[in-house]
């Protein structure tokens, strides 16, 4: 008896092990294609944070202690793609995992890892914008390098424990899609798998992205209403029109990248999370090779957006890029005149910003005037402006 349940065992064992191993039936071209995507986001994935993180080591004036979230984005964004990459392409030209069991678990618990992290460090960002942007005396106070290096440091613990968690016995690593890359075990219907699937997507996208939308929304208006109250108090005090252009400028450009962000965001990885919850909600049946492989390279590919909006549309980047490599040449900042026009502008929008949570309408009018006059004031925020598109533009 105890010999042919042994061989059952056995048996089962060699049929599990195949099915995690299986190859998928769809035509070679569409390995073909998905390997392409994959080799384009895993170079421009390295390549553009890998410039990040050299312009933040040659540049001194760029490690302040708000850059340091750019940083860690770019490092987890430079491993997502360095360690995901060059595997899912070397599969897709195989056709099938080719890595073993071992190395599935590996390559899905980095996946989640730097995905998760990357994800945990936008929202850190945008708190930390919304506290910078909207109570900036607070931020002067609190705000160190000590402290950021904290945050970053329960960003990562955070995220580790999502991505342990599979390893440890809630839900697990399997193949996905075209079977050539790994994920947890969404597909499954196990109360272990429906549970970290649904804890998974409230505590890592959906609320994240309901604080992401709730800090960005509240910066704008806060942005709004100190370019009005510059522009009304323009009005009586005659300041230049340029002041108030720049003001109005200043607000359109928070609010694009602002959208820019939350929408990049969205795409990226909104997809891969109604992909789940069809399986979470007892539909796996219905979701095809396909439809589970493209939200997984979709998801991938967010390693390759944050660099362009969080650092390359920054004039210091753009400046100490087209210094440090020559055939960077063309991101020089623009011409010396233009520059100083806004900065003179954008002194008067933080001075403003500050003046309304410091004082009342009198000292805010003085300090407006001020600005009338040609006077540079040095704000203590200024060092808040250094690297974040989504503070006042600094060119």
């Amino acid at each position: 008896m105890f010999y042919i349940v042994s061989i059952v065992a056995g048996m089962e064992g060699v049929n599990m092990d195949r099915g995690f191993f299986r190859k998928v039936d769809v035509p070679d071209h569409a390995h073909y294609i998905v390997a392409f995507f994959v080799a384009v986001i895993g170079g421009v994935g390295v390549m553009g944070n890998v410039l990040v993180m050299y312009a933040f080591f040659c540049n001194k004036k760029l490690r302040t202690p708000p850059n340091y979230f750019i940083m860690n984005l770019a490092v987890s964004d430079f491993l997502m793609a360095a360690t995901q990459s060059p595997i899912f392409f070397v599969n897709c030209m195989y056709k099938e995992w080719v890595f073993g069991e071992i190395g599935c678990k590996m390559y899905a618990f980095c996946g989640a890892l730097f995905g998760i992290t990357s994800m945990i460090n936008l929202l850190a960002i945008s708190i930390d914008r919304y506290v910078v942007i909207t109570k900036p005396l607070q931020a002067i106070r609190w705000t160190s390098k000590r402290r950021t290096l904290l945050s970053i440091l329960l960003v990562w613990l955070y995220s580790l424990a999502w991505s342990l968690a599979p390893l440890l016995g809630w839900s697990s690593y399997i193949p996905e899609g075209l079977m050539t890359s790994c994920t947890w075990d969404y597909v499954t219907s196990t109360p272990a798998n429906k549970s970290y699937t649904l804890m998974l997507c409230c505590f890592v996208f959906f609320i994240p992205l309901g604080i992401i939308s709730y800090c960005y929304f509240f910066m704008f208006l806060a942005i709004r209403s100190t370019s009005r109250d510059v522009e009304r108090l323009g009005t009586h005090v005659r300041k230049t029109t340029l002041i108030q252009e720049q003001s109005i400028k200043t607000e359109w450009k928070l609010a694009k990248v602002a959208f820019v962000v939350i929408v990049v965001y969205v795409l990226s990885w909104s997809p891969y999370a109604f992909v789940t919850l069809i399986a979470w909600a007892g539909y796996s049946s219905i979701l095809t090779p396909y439809s589970k492989a493209v939200p997984a390279v979709i998801a991938k590919a967010s390693a390759i957006y944050n660099p362009i909006i969080y650092a390359i549309i920054h004039s210091k980047y753009r400046n100490t890029l087209a210094e440090k490599i020559p055939c960077l040449y063309f991101l020089a900042k623009r011409p010396q005149k233009e520059c100083v026009s806004v900065s003179n502008s954008e002194s008067s929008f933080r001075e403003s910003m500050l003046s309304r949570q410091s004082s009342g309408s009198k000292a805010k009018f003085q300090r407006v005037s001020s600005m009338s006059t040609g006077d540079t004031v040095s704000s203590p925020m200024s060092r808040y402006y250094g690297f974040f598109p989504l503070a006042v533009s600094n060119h």
